[in-house]
């Protein structure tokens, strides 16, 4: 068996296919039963944000292809492979395979480990050391356990990367300047708007994203923040927290009017705010601008809303310029945190060495003690016919040496003869035996 992974994310593919290869909480269940279902895959987790979908599966195929990338597996099977990995995510969610193939990448075992470390660290992410990356993968992880869809090797590889993540964040710097999506949000509106606490908001959804969306505008000062949601208990909720309104989806309309910057991160598979709807309250603003952020994928806010004179939309990929800002003080913190990844890898790798060598060392007793027991049965045997005792300890002593040492007296005698000189060593060393010449 083999840790496979298959992903896209925001640096190998556009905001449009990314949105398209999306799994949503209503059917990423779904999609695990499926891929479980597949004979040759045996545990699947299925990593799905708005800037990355990622396939974590222990299969059968592929058990030796070199590591890396699509480009750098230099094997036609392995490429194969992930062309059918590819395959099943084109056919789920009706796109082209070809598309997919081409903006995709693969990893295999150790590969795989590496990059969800690094994934769950907050260095593969658009937002250097963004923290809410964690936390939905710790989702994912759940997700695929209450469905029996984790076994020993995903879940001992997804158990080390929370590790690791928790010591990157204890021992660097890596969080503590704040470069979220949430903050870049928030930060692209102080730089249109010079005086954010004097401005109307309207936050749509209720999710982690839009709370620290709000907690950051709480930060700069603004009071005047409503908050909707299709159920309206969370926008209640998250509202309370900042003091804000708490509205539904079908208000939006009437809130469109008195805010002057949207700022929207919801789960849908629709957009919630369209063109005309926006058209209308800017003709009842008398064409005041208004600034609408969308943060989700897929996306909230039809794309045509851009094309309004008063409108300014931005997608989450257009507030990567803000996001760089802040990134820089995080370089020297990023480099710790790999150094403490590559740490954490060879930690993972000894471990599974050690396991592979219990594994051996138990079938080496278990057959040790099935000769010892079964010539045990054979001498009570003789002794019950009436040899003697001494004649009975003397053959079980023999008949135990003769089988331990059969078969690696054979294996040795192969050896020689194909000049496997390095197997003759290690019997050697494994047995402490003496390598001096004899007359």
């Amino acid at each position: 068996m083999a840790l496979v992974l298959l992903g896209i994310n925001h640096n190998t593919a556009s905001i449009d296919l990314r949105e398209k290869v999306a799994f949503p909480p209503e059917i990423v269940g779904d999609a695990i039963n499926q891929l479980i279902a597949i004979d040759h895959i045996a545990e699947v987790i299925i990593v799905s944000t708005c800037n990355r979908t990622e396939l974590y599966l222990e299969t059968s195929m592929g058990e030796t292809p070199n590591n890396g990338v699509d480009e750098s597996i230099g094997s036609d099977e392995s490429v194969a492979q992930q062309r059918l990995m590819v395959d099943w995510l084109a056919g789920y969610h009706q796109l082209s395979a070809d598309e997919l193939m081409q903006c995709s990448y693969c990893y295999w075992q150790e590969d795989v480990v590496r990059h969800l470390m690094k994934v769950s660290c907050g260095l593969d992410s658009m937002v250097l050391g963004e923290p809410q990356i964690l936390g939905q993968i710790k989702s994912a992880f759940a997700v695929s356990r209450e469905l029996n869809a984790v076994g020993v090797s995903l879940g001992r590889a997804f158990e080390e990367a929370f590790s690791i993540a928790k010591e990157v964040r204890t021992d660097t710097a890596i969080g503590e300047n704040p470069v979220s999506v949430a903050y870049a949000a928030v930060a692209l509106a102080e730089r249109i708007f010079s005086n954010l606490s004097s401005l109307s908001i309207l936050l749509i959804g209720a999710g982690r994203t839009i709370e620290l969306v709000a907690r950051h505008l709480a930060d700069k000062g603004v009071h005047q923040i409503a908050v909707a949601n299709r159920t309206l208990d969370h926008a209640l909720e998250l509202a309370r927290k900042f003091d804000a309104h708490g509205a539904l989806l079908s208000d939006i309309p009437e809130q469109l009017v008195k805010v002057d910057i949207v700022i929207s991160s919801t789960n849908s598979q629709l957009p919630l705010l369209g063109k005309g709807a926006v058209e209308r309250a800017l003709k009842q603003r008398r064409h005041k601008p208004m600034l609408l952020v969308d943060l989700a994928v897929p996306r909230d806010i039809e794309v045509e809303v851009g094309e309004i004179a008063d409108a300014y939309l931005f997608s989450v990929d257009d507030i990567s310029e803000v996001i760089e800002d802040n990134v820089k003080s995080r370089a020297e913190a990023a480099h710790q945190a790999h150094s403490i990844i590559e740490r954490g890898v060879e930690e993972y790798q000894s471990r599974l060495r050690s396991l592979n060598a219990v594994t051996t060392l138990r079938a080496f007793r278990e057959k040790a003690e099935t000769i010892r027991d079964t010539e045990l049965q054979r001498a009570v045997k003789a002794l019950e016919k009436g040899e003697t005792a001494d004649k009975v300890v003397e053959g079980l002593a023999r008949a135990i040496t003769n089988k331990l040492i059969h078969s690696p007296s054979v294996q040795m005698k192969k050896a020689s003869s194909q000049g496997r000189d390095e197997l003759l060593q290690l019997i050697q060393e494994l047995y402490e035996l003496s390598d001096q010449d004899k007359d």
